[in-house]
C-alpha cells in the first residue's frame, strides 16, 4: 500500500480517501480517522430558497425551516434510527441542543442508542427520520465527504493507520484538503505540542507508542484541520485507568485553550462528571431522561432511572465538582505562638480536640498535640514547642474530593485552607503551608454542610 499524501485539492478519488479518514470505515473495522477540515458553508436547509440539498430528502426535510442560530453548535431534531428487522427503534424521536464551545457527554445503558447518535451526527448511521443542524446547517445538504471534514472524529484504541508514521496520521486531513507541505509541516508541530508528544514520536509508527500516546495522536488528528466539532467515542475506554485519568487531566487543559464543541459518549459516569458541561443521560431507544450540568443532576436526578443510574454515591461524585472556595470554613483551634499551655488545653476544650494549631499572624507553623503541651515547662509557652506540619493542606480551588481524601488521612482529620501571601502573589505554590497565609480549616461537618446547602 502506498503512503502517498495527497497535493491537491479533494477530487473524487480524494472524496473517497475522505471517507476512510472521516471514519467511513470504522464499522468494519479498518482503521478510522479523525475527520477535521473547515467548519461545512452555512446555508439554507433542503427545501428554503437557493438551498442545494439532496434531492431524495423528501418529507424528512424541515422545508423553509431555519436552523438554530447564536450560540447553538449542533441542534438533533426529533432524530430517529430503526435498522430493518427490529422490533423498536434504536434511537426514537430525540431532541438534543448543543451549545457552541461545550462537551455534552451522552451516557447510558447498552442498547439505549447513543453511540448510534453519535454516529448521524457525522453521517456514518444516515437517521430513519429527523434532522441534523450543524451551525444552522441540515447535514443532508452537504457532501458527506465535506460534513466529515468538518467534524473531528475520535475513536476506541485511536484507530490510527499502521503503515503510516505518526506525523503522517496527523496530517491525514490536511493532506486531503490538499494544503501546502509547509502548512500541514507546521499545524503538526503545532499540535505535537499543545498534546505533549515528543518530537521524537512523529517519526514513528503508532505500533511503537504507548496506548495513551496513541490516542493523543487521535486526538490531535481529529484537531488537524481545526473542525468546529469534534466527536468521541469512548475514546479511553482501552487504556488503564492511571493513564485514562491524565489523558482526562489533558482533554480538560485541551479544552480549556481551544473550546471547540465536543460530543463524548462514554460508558463511565464518573468520566461524564468530570469532563462534561453537560450530561445527557439516556434510556433504552434512545429516550432522554435527564438533561444538565453534571451539578444539576446529581443535585436533583429526575427520577429513579437516573438515581440509580448516578449510583448510591451521589453525594461523593457532587464532592468532584464543588471547590473548597464554596464551603464555609472554620477558624479551627487555633492559638498564638505566645499561648500559654493552659490557654492551649481550654481551647482544645472548646473544641472538643487533643491538638491545637499554631498560627502566627496570618502564617501557620504546624499543630502541636495534647502530649506535646503537657510537657511543655511551667511558666513556658507554645513558641518552646516544635510546630508538626499539616498533612493535608489545600487551597480555595482544590475540589472536596480531594479536600475529603486528605481529612480522612491525616491524624488531625482537618484539612487546612491556604492561599499565597502577598510577597508571592504570582500564584507559585510553596512546598510548605508556613509560606502561606492562612484562611481556615476544613471538616467532615463542613463538607456535609456544603454539600447539602
Amino acid at each position: 500500500m502506498t503512503d502517498r499524501p495527497a497535493s491537491a485539492p479533494a477530487d473524487a478519488s480524494d472524496d473517497a480517501r475522505a471517507d476512510a479518514a472521516s471514519g467511513a470505515y470504522a464499522d468494519a473495522g479498518a482503521p478510522a480517522s479523525a475527520g477535521g477540515g473547515p467548519a461545512p458553508t452555512v446555508g439554507p436547509p433542503p427545501g428554503a430558497a437557493g438551498a442545494a440539498g439532496p434531492a431524495d430528502a423528501g418529507d424528512d426535510a424541515v422545508a423553509g425551516r431555519p436552523g438554530p442560530d447564536g450560540d447553538v453548535a449542533l441542534h438533533l431534531e426529533h432524530l430517529t434510527k430503526t435498522y430493518a428487522g427490529a422490533a423498536r427503534p434504536a434511537v426514537g424521536d430525540l431532541d438534543l441542543t448543543i451549545p457552541r464551545g461545550e462537551l455534552v457527554a451522552l451516557v447510558g445503558p447498552s442498547g439505549c442508542g447513543k453511540t448510534t447518535t453519535l454516529k448521524m451526527i457525522n453521517r456514518l448511521v444516515e437517521p430513519t427520520g429527523g434532522t441534523v443542524w450543524l451551525e444552522g446547517t441540515d447535514i443532508r445538504s452537504l457532501p458527506v465527504h465535506e460534513l466529515r471534514r468538518g467534524i473531528g472524529y475520535v475513536i476506541q484504541q485511536a484507530g490510527l493507520f499502521p503503515h503510516r508514521k505518526v506525523r503522517d496520521n496527523i496530517a491525514t486531513v490536511p493532506q486531503l484538503l490538499g494544503w501546502p507541505k509547509a502548512r500541514i509541516r507546521e499545524r503538526v508541530d503545532e499540535l505535537a505540542t499543545l498534546l505533549d508528544l515528543e518530537p521524537g514520536l512523529l517519526g514513528r509508527y503508532p505500533a511503537a507508542l504507548s496506548g495513551g500516546q496513541q490516542q493523543r495522536v487521535g486526538v490531535a488528528r481529529a484537531l488537524a484541520a481545526d473542525p468546529p466539532v469534534l466527536l468521541m467515542d469512548e475514546p479511553y475506554s482501552a487504556v488503564d485507568p492511571i493513564v485514562r485519568a491524565r489523558l482526562q487531566d489533558e482533554l480538560l487543559e485541551l479544552q480549556h485553550r481551544v473550546h471547540k464543541t465536543i460530543v463524548l459518549v462514554t460508558h463511565d459516569i464518573d468520566e461524564a462528571i468530570k469532563l462534561a458541561d453537560r450530561i445527557a443521560i439516556l434510556n433504552v431507544g434512545g429516550v432522554i431522561e435527564q438533561v444538565g450540568p453534571p451539578e444539576d443532576l446529581l443535585r436533583e436526578p429526575t427520577n429513579d432511572f437516573v438515581a440509580d443510574f448516578l449510583g448510591d454515591d451521589r453525594g461523593i461524585k457532587r464532592l468532584s465538582l464543588m471547590r473548597v472556595s464554596q464551603v464555609a470554613l472554620s477558624r479551627g483551634p487555633v492559638v498564638a505562638p505566645t499561648a500559654a499551655p493552659a490557654d492551649a488545653r481550654a481551647v482544645m476544650g472548646a473544641e472538643g480536640t487533643d491538638w491545637v494549631a499554631v498560627c502566627d499572624g496570618d502564617r501557620l507553623r504546624g499543630w502541636v498535640g495534647a502530649d506535646t503541651i503537657g510537657a511543655l515547662p511551667a511558666g513556658g509557652s507554645l513558641a518552646d514547642a516544635d510546630p508538626r506540619p499539616f498533612v493535608a493542606v489545600v487551597r480555595p480551588d482544590t475540589t472536596l474530593k480531594a479536600a475529603l481524601d486528605g481529612i480522612v488521612t491525616s491524624r488531625t482529620r482537618v484539612a487546612v485552607v491556604v492561599e499565597p501571601a502577598d510577597d508571592n502573589r504570582d500564584g507559585v505554590r510553596p512546598d510548605d503551608a508556613r509560606d502561606e497565609r492562612y484562611l481556615g480549616m476544613l471538616t467532615l461537618d463542613d463538607l456535609a454542610e456544603g454539600v447539602t446547602r
